[in-house]
C-alpha cells in the first residue's frame, strides 16, 4: 500500500520575505524539490497545496506529475491548506496521507520512505528527529476527517497528534528536521 503525498505550499513566507514555494535552493524551487522527494519517496498520488503567489508557483515550478489544490484561505494558516489537501484526496482510493511542508530540505526520500512504511487507514506516524516528532508524518485515511476538523491556523493537525498515539519512526540518521523560516537556513544541507 503506497500513501498520497500532500505538499503544504500556500503560505505567503512573511518570515521569509516570499513565498517558500518559489525560494530556490540546489538548483530547484522548494516546492518541486518536496513533490519530488514524495513521488521519489513512493507517493502516488502527490498533491501541491497552493495559496499565495500560485500563479506564478504554477508559472515557474515544473510540479511535474503531481496535482495541484488551491487554498482560498491560504492567509488563516497550514491548517486550512492540510484541509485542502486532504479533501483533493476524497475521491482517491489513498489508505493514508504523508505531509510534508515545502520548507523542510532536509528532508528526502530515505525518510519518506521510513515512515511510510506503516501505511495503514488506522495509522497515525511521524518521524522524529532528536527525539521531536517532526516531517513527514503520515495520517491514515481513517484520520482524515477528525485531523481536518481540528486543523485550525498554523497548527495543521498538531492538536489533533497531541490527544492521540502517534508512532515515531526516528529518521535521525538519515535526515534533518530543519525548517526554512530565513533566508539563512537555506545554508543547512539538504538531503
Amino acid at each position: 500500500m503506497s500513501p498520497a503525498g500532500i505538499v503544504l505550499a500556500a503560505g505567503a513566507g512573511r518570515r521569509f520575505g516570499m513565498p517558500k514555494a518559489l525560494v530556490e535552493h540546489q538548483g530547484s524551487l522548494l516546492v518541486d524539490r518536496a513533490a519530488r522527494v514524495l513521488a521519489e519517496g513512493g507517493c502516488d498520488p502527490v498533491v501541491v497545496v497552493l495559496g499565495a503567489a500560485a500563479e506564478e508557483v504554477r508559472e515557474r515550478a515544473e510540479l511535474a506529475g503531481v496535482t495541484t489544490a488551491y487554498n482560498p484561505e491560504w492567509s488563516t494558516g497550514m491548517g486550512s491548506s492540510l484541509r485542502t489537501g486532504l479533501e483533493a484526496l476524497r475521491d482517491s482510493d489513498a489508505p493514508a496521507a504523508l505531509i510534508l511542508p515545502v520548507d523542510m530540505p532536509g528532508i528526502g526520500p530515505e525518510a519518506v520512505r521510513r515512515v511510510a512504511a506503516l501505511t495503514a487507514p488506522d495509522v497515525l506516524a511521524a518521524a522524529s528527529h532528536d527525539g521531536r516528532r517532526s516531517h513527514p508524518v503520515l495520517l491514515g485515511r481513517e484520520h482524515w476527517t477528525g485531523a481536518a476538523a481540528s486543523a485550525t491556523g498554523d497548527a495543521g493537525a498538531r492538536d489533533y497528534l497531541r490527544k492521540r498515539t502517534v508512532t515515531m519512526v526516528s529518521c535521525d540518521d538519515i535526515s534533518e528536521g530543519f525548517d526554512v523560516d530565513r533566508p539563512e537556513d537555506l545554508g543547512r544541507p539538504a538531503t
